[in-house]
């Protein structure tokens, strides 16, 4: 019995250290781990061509300084290191605070009582994309992210309005307290309600549940009535008859509450729960769940609204991302992820990161039909603006009231582009469309001709 507990003890002391101690150490509730930094100067965070996004200056009387040459630029992305920790500086506070510099040379600073320098984190950011991202959203409040589906890596990461974590200390008290939420990451914590992206979720459905989707047919007066419910189409708009195809491209709530109507409303909420609403999202970084709220005892008016995509479904732009970049890559999703390497001081490359399949969340074939849908809205539909450029896009947009008088809306747009062989992945949310002008179209439009 003796022999048995000391192999059981020994053989979790093993476990632990080889699994269980970076996470534990790495915790941002673990004070300990910043005994590190008595032995270990801070490493940089860069971005995927070797831009400095934030690095540690020692000064002249030893004293040491975070500083982030991009100021608010990737504010919420990198994060900040004083007052807590929060974005890369928290994730990956360890290996910031691990050096992994050559033996020799760690052993002799040690000695002497000098601090070695700590590791290096190379993201997968690219700081053209992020700045075309930021000045895109121009002053308006919303979230940019950008993809690529093929490998999980997030190249750009916007959050607005923000904040400069060069000055989070002094402006501590200040920052928690601003009316406009500076310090909440939109783009992974946001909750909207995702408009007519959603109607990706639901022509999913339809199309698992009805063989014969290519045959449906609804004629569009403007408007839908049922059981006492009105839903309007946007701005009234008559679109005639329309197949599932049109019906997608021109966004026609009247032809997606009708289908909605026609769900199995316990299989829908399976769908909504495979595209992980519900359920925890693979994310480098804190996020809020996504929530899909719809059972078959609710009445029709909300299961008309959840179909168009109001009713009581919030999603972040981070999520629509993910949804997105599946249909892009033939249904499945690619773990997403920021950090494409751990090198030491000298540029030596402690550990990589390679591109690693999450999950399938739908069949080749239902993603392909999805694209097709995705395609017509660029073509004929509500983004044609994204028409005739040098590079294809297929997507989705979306318009989202948020406001009992339903005149306040927030404007989405989610796609990707190059659409044989896509590139890059993107959704965008602009809070407040209505009274600045601003599209989340134009803002992607504007973010694909820098790329391109």
């Amino acid at each position: 019995m003796f022999v048995s507990l000391f192999l059981v003890l020994m053989g979790y002391i093993v476990y632990f250290n080889a699994f269980k101690a970076k996470t534990i150490i790495n915790s941002p509730y673990n004070v300990r781990q910043d005994l590190l930094a008595n032995r270990i100067i801070r490493g940089k965070i860069l971005d995927k061509n070797g831009q400095v996004l934030a690095k540690t200056t020692v000064k002249e009387d030893g004293k040491e300084q975070r500083e982030y040459p991009y100021g608010d630029l990737y504010a919420h992305v990198v994060g900040y290191a004083s007052k807590g920790k929060a974005g890369l500086e928290s994730k990956e506070n360890f290996n910031l605070l691990t050096s992994n510099a050559f033996i020799l040379e760690k052993i002799m600073k040690e000695f002497k009582g000098e601090k070695n320098i700590g590791d290096n984190v190379v993201t997968t950011l690219d700081t053209n994309l992020q700045q075309a991202a930021y000045d895109a959203l121009g002053d308006n409040k919303g979230a940019v992210v950008v993809m690529e589906a093929d490998t999980g890596k997030i190249l750009s990461l916007v959050s607005k309005p923000t904040f400069d974590p060069n000055h989070v200390a002094e402006n501590w008290l200040e920052l928690n307290q601003d009316k406009n939420s500076v310090m909440l990451n939109r783009a992974m914590q946001g909750k909207y309600a995702p408009g007519s992206t959603f109607k990706i979720v639901t022509a999913l459905e339809y199309i698992r549940e009805n063989k014969d989707y290519d045959s449906y047919q609804y004629k569009c007066t403007g408007k839908i009535e049922h059981n006492g419910t009105v839903i309007h189409c946007n701005n009234k708009k008559v679109h005639g008859l329309q197949d599932l195809r049109s019906s997608f491209a021109n966004s026609c709530n009247g032809s997606f509450s009708n289908i909605g109507l026609q769900l199995d409303i316990s299989k829908y909420e399976k769908t909504a729960k495979q595209l992980l609403f519900n359920e925890d999202l693979p994310s480098p970084l804190m996020y809020s769940a996504s929530k899909f709220i719809l059972s078959p005892k609710d009445p029709s008016s909300e299961v008309m609204m959840t179909a168009m995509g109001q009713g009581k479904t919030q999603v972040s732009p981070y999520h629509m991302a993910l949804i997105t970049s599946s249909i892009a890559n033939g249904g499945k999703l690619m773990k997403p992820y920021l950090v494409d390497k751990i090198v030491n001081y000298s540029g030596t490359t402690v550990t990589k990161n390679m591109p690693e399949e999450y999950g399938t969340l739908m069949t080749r074939e239902e993603a392909t039909q999805l694209t097709e849908y995705m395609k017509s809205v660029v073509e004929e539909g509500t983004a044609k603006t994204l028409n005739g450029q040098g590079y294809s896009v297929a997507g989705k947009t979306g318009t989202a009231e948020y406001s009992i008088d339903k005149e306040k809306v927030h404007s989405w747009f989610v796609g990707f582009t190059n659409v044989d062989n896509p590139e890059l992945v993107i959704s965008v949310v602009v809070e407040g469309s209505d009274s600045t002008g601003t599209k989340a179209v134009n803002v992607a439009k504007k973010v694909f001709n820098s790329y391109y």
